[in-house]
């Protein structure tokens, strides 16, 4: 706990932070991390592990939960050339939205260089962090996907061995759905289905930038009769990220869902396992297709620290690195070498089998990333309120599509 307070500024020191108050004499530090982990119980000795293996002593900022006051905090620090902040964790829609703004160091000379660059995912390298000008502006800090989850317990007691096609996803929806609990669960606040939304058009076939393919009207007409015509899903989820999502899994009142990660809030309630909640490969639609993910570190263009925060990046793009965090936050591995030096268990042999038999894709971001995915967001709302048909969603996502991409 004396480390925590040590390390970490707490939420009134953030505030000061951000309205130009006072912090801790930048000579005390080597650099300034701005963390998405720092709730995390293993972020101390994540954080112990990064210190020993650079020699760095490293001021921790943590960033707001909520998503849109983190883009907005993060989006003024570097904005506003603000140089009180060297490295920052950003996820694929800040990324998105800053890879061109020249307010992110380019990292391929320095940290993702030629004799590792390689190890990883070229597509999320390619569509995620490079910029228009051929500049690598982040380390993908792991790899991940929106996998398949199911609760095997559900399986079983409605005689299901897998979900392997559209049909048997459908039929397991209805058998589940009962008493109350319902055989599909999403995450469906508006800024949170753009995950989903996507993830169906993708297992259609479809194009999410391309509103005229039958097969996007399709994936919003099946999610549509999820929820009003065969009510395998609750429309009070448009209230739901993942953290409430996450704990009607683990109740039991969902059977299936699409989430990130490696089931760690699963593990921590005792509700993983084999024969319990688990991961299951990618039912296939038209297609067996899954996004992949990652929050990246960055440094910022201010920075006065950069040595020191080339040094932090290239700990984070090494092997100890990579270990440290799979073995501190789940987080699997970025690099294929150190992937493969994992010990063999249910997460990382389903993790090879995602890589091998589905289609991987990265998401689709656009620069004014979060007016998007709220805007996406609130018109898939509204359809499955019924207070705009199908039809109407297209017409309007395709617009959406035009303005912002």
């Amino acid at each position: 706990m004396k480390k925590r307070i040590i390390k970490l500024l707490v939420i009134s020191l953030i505030v000061s932070f951000f309205v130009g108050g006072t912090v801790l004499a930048d000579e005390e530090y080597d650099l300034t991390l701005y963390s998405i982990m720092t709730t995390n119980v293993n972020f101390d000795d994540w954080l112990a592990d990064v210190e020993t293996g650079t020699g760095l002593n490293i001021r921790v900022i943590a960033a707001p939960t909520n998503s849109d006051t983190r883009q907005q905090k993060v989006t003024t620090v570097l904005s506003s050339g603000d140089s009180s902040i060297d490295i920052l964790e950003i996820n694929d829609e800040m990324a998105a939205s800053f890879k061109n703004t020249g307010w992110l160091e380019p990292l391929q000379d320095n940290v993702l260089t030629e004799d590792i660059i390689d190890y990883f995912p070229k597509g999320y390298l390619e569509d995620m962090i490079t910029s228009r000008n051929g500049d690598i502006i982040g380390v993908p800090g792991y790899s991940g996907y929106l996998a398949f989850w199911v609760d095997q317990e559900k399986l079983v007691k409605y005689g299901f061995e897998s979900i392997d096609t559209k049909e048997d996803f459908i039929a397991f929806a209805k058998a589940a759905t009962e008493d109350g609990n319902y055989g599909y669960g999403g995450s469906w606040e508006k800024t949170y289905v753009f995950n989903e939304i996507g993830t169906f058009v993708n297992l259609f076939g479809g194009d999410y930038f391309d509103w005229t393919n039958p097969a996007n009207k399709e994936a919003i007409q099946f999610m549509y009769d999820m929820v009003n015509t065969w009510k395998v899903t609750p429309i009070d989820q448009i209230a739901d990220k993942y953290e409430q999502m996450n704990q009607k899994f683990i109740d039991g009142k969902y059977a299936m869902l699409f989430m990130w990660g490696t089931g760690t809030d699963y593990r921590n309630a005792g509700r993983y396992g084999e024969d319990q909640i688990h991961m299951a490969l990618m039912p296939k639609f038209e297609t067996r297709s899954v996004f992949t993910d990652s929050w990246s570190y960055v440094l910022n263009s201010a920075s006065r620290n950069k040595d020191a925060a080339v040094k932090f990046l290239n700990y984070i793009a090494g092997k100890e690195g990579m270990l440290s965090a799979w073995e501190n936050f789940d987080r699997y591995p970025a690099r294929s070498d150190v992937a493969a030096t994992l010990p063999r268990n249910e997460i990382t042999d389903m993790y090879k089998k995602y890589s091998e038999e589905t289609i991987v894709r990265g998401r689709p971001m656009v620069p004014q990333t979060m007016e998007f995915i709220s805007d996406m967001g609130t018109i898939f709302q509204q359809t499955m309120q019924g207070k705009i048909s199908v039809d109407e969603f297209c017409e309007k996502a395709q617009e959406y599509v035009d303005r912002y991409k």
